[in-house]
């Protein structure tokens, strides 16, 4: 309805400069937005104020020449009014809105989609946590929100790519290696000192266990030259298996698992430093390479390459995300931890040297998450290495309650994960509210299908019954939600869609607490059920967008 309404602003605009009643021929950036209050319209604008400068006329003036305009369109309008400076409030006919129901209905799973892509190929890559340990809740909240990204993305019409990027390359492998074989060998037996900058957990005894199991005592002579590159290879191997499998029961699914160390066993790193170099953004000083991250906005250049001819990740990464756009993507977006955020300006510089623009690369900081047991914090991790796992959390709280409240506020905000309240069945738990409200409406169809009254053809309903103020506001809102699916997409912000459920489902518990959806008047009541058909679909296809069920019994 909202790009409904924008067209008919901005040609209402083009016909007033054509016919002379404005002068300008400025065609402004216009802003339609819901009002907070509902007497005030179902939409409002600014545009008026925004042409009092160059129309040299006061904005109510110019107001009052669009509405004159505005007022032929009979059909779309209920009324259109001018309010303070010059806002115009829009208030659209109630039949219009009424009649948007049977297009949910006629779209069903598909409601929400869009075009807004137009095939735009996307790479998403998320998790990418190194294979030397499994996967803390700070790993799940980077898993949801890259997955709910990309399902939202697809939502909107972009090709979509789902990536792991393996850091399989360089010193913590070689600390991976070393820590389990220590293990290995102290478990057959051997004396040894554990050092403090070994991986410290108990799942490094774990899959040194696994491998005596496999190899028995194979290696335990071996020199730690000769061990330490296999025990690497084969810890690194289990603990990327067992990633996988947690992020599979977390319900994500990577699409591509992008090894960093063939980047170098190709040739790539040395081809893309090559390329940078030629093209000016990389320079030699003290025997090192160092990349113009100053030339970006970074406030020093950056090492490449040592003087001792080792690399460092920046290398890597100039490689991987040069062949990341090799391979034809429109936009490369990288979820991290908020603690890399100095590292965005290093990477956008990476991408304009690339000759890429700047903003083909999206990055997606997410923020901390404080675990609580009613409210009361619980301990994250300690000096031995252990900590909370996101297996440990989906099994408590399950995958649908861990993937919401990941989700329910802006992933650069530090978050809140209640593992209490996320297992409760009542409404102070979001997710259980939202489900809820789906499950509610399916055994309420349930009900009318017993009773014979459950209509079969939605097109004859008279919906004009539909006229109370919890009706209507349930209808304007379920017509908002293409629009915030879009919104969600461009602006890669998953929690618009959590937060507009959840407000959808308060409307659903208000209209139905005041009003009875299966009462005497048969055509009130085929009427009320299709309201209800089409926010349990809203509903339904919000909730999957997050990777979340909608449960029809609860």
């Amino acid at each position: 309805m909202k790009k409904t309404l924008l067209g008919h602003v901005r040609k209402c605009l083009e016909n007033c400069y054509t016919e002379g009643t404005l002068s300008s021929g400025i065609m402004p950036e216009i802003v339609i937005e819901v009002p907070a209050h509902a007497e005030h319209g179902d939409f409002a604008t600014n545009v008026a104020m925004q042409l009092a400068k160059p129309e040299k006329k006061a904005p109510r003036q110019i107001a009052e020449i669009l509405v004159k305009e505005m007022g032929a369109q009979k059909d779309l309008f209920e009324k259109i009014e001018i309010a303070g400076p010059g806002f115009i409030n829009f208030f659209i006919n109630k039949d219009i809105w009424r009649k948007s129901l049977k297009s949910i209905v006629l779209a069903g799973d598909n409601y929400g989609k869009g075009t807004t892509g137009n095939g735009k190929r996307v790479q998403v890559e998320f998790v990418s946590a190194n294979p030397t340990g499994p996967l803390h809740i700070g790993h799940g909240r980077g898993a949801a929100t890259g997955d709910a990204v990309a399902s939202i993305l697809t939502a909107a019409g972009f090709e979509v790519v789902r990536e792991y990027y393996i850091n399989d390359a360089g010193n913590q492998m070689d600390t991976l290696g070393r820590s389990v074989y220590l293990r290995y060998c102290e478990l057959l037996g051997k004396t040894i000192e554990f050092p403090e900058n070994c991986y410290q957990g108990d799942y490094i005894k774990d899959i040194a266990r696994d491998l005596i199991t496999k190899f028995g005592s194979r290696y335990l002579d071996t020199s730690d030259e000769e061990a330490i590159p296999v025990f690497a290879k084969l810890g690194g191997d289990i603990i990327l298996q067992g990633i996988k499998q947690d992020l599979e029961d977390f319900g994500v699914v990577h699409n591509t698992w992008f090894s960093e160390q063939t980047l170098f066993d190709s040739g790539k790193v040395a081809e893309a430093i090559s390329y940078m170099q030629q093209n000016g953004y990389i320079y030699e000083n003290e025997g090192a390479l160092w990349f113009r991250t100053t030339d970006f906005g970074d406030d020093k250049d950056r090492v490449v390459v040592r003087g001792n001819g080792v690399t460092t990740y920046f290398a890597s990464d100039i490689a991987y995300h040069k062949e990341k756009y090799e391979r034809g993507f429109d936009w490369v977006i990288d979820v991290w931890g908020a603690d890399h955020h100095g590292y965005v300006p290093r990477l956008k510089g990476i991408v304009q040297g690339l000759g890429r623009d700047a903003n083909d690369l999206k990055i997606i900081l997410v923020q901390l998450v404080s675990l609580l047991r009613d409210g009361v914090p619980v301990a994250m991790s300690t000096r031995s290495g252990e900590f909370v796992t996101l297996k440990e959390v989906v099994d408590e709280v399950g995958r649908d309650a861990a993937r919401y409240f990941f989700l329910m506020r802006r992933s650069d905000s530090q978050l809140d994960f209640d593992l209490e309240l996320a297992k409760s069945q009542s409404a102070e738990n979001p997710v259980y509210y939202v489900q809820y409200a789906h499950a509610r409406i399916c055994s309420i169809f349930e009900s009318a299908v017993e009773k014979g009254i459950a209509p079969e053809d939605f097109s004859t309903i008279p919906l004009i019954k539909l006229d109370t103020a919890e009706e209507l506001s349930l209808i304007k809102f379920l017509g908002q939600f293409p629009e915030v699916v879009e919104g969600s997409a461009l602006n890669f912000e998953p929690h618009r869609i959590t937060y507009y459920l959840q407000e959808l489902a308060g409307l659903f518990h208000s209209f139905y607490n005041k009003h009875r959806v299966i009462g005497e008047d048969p055509e009130l009541s085929a009427a009320r059920l299709l309201l209800l058909k089409c926010t349990a679909q809203t509903l339904k296809n919000g909730l999957l967008l997050l990777g979340v069920s909608a449960p029809e019994r609860m």
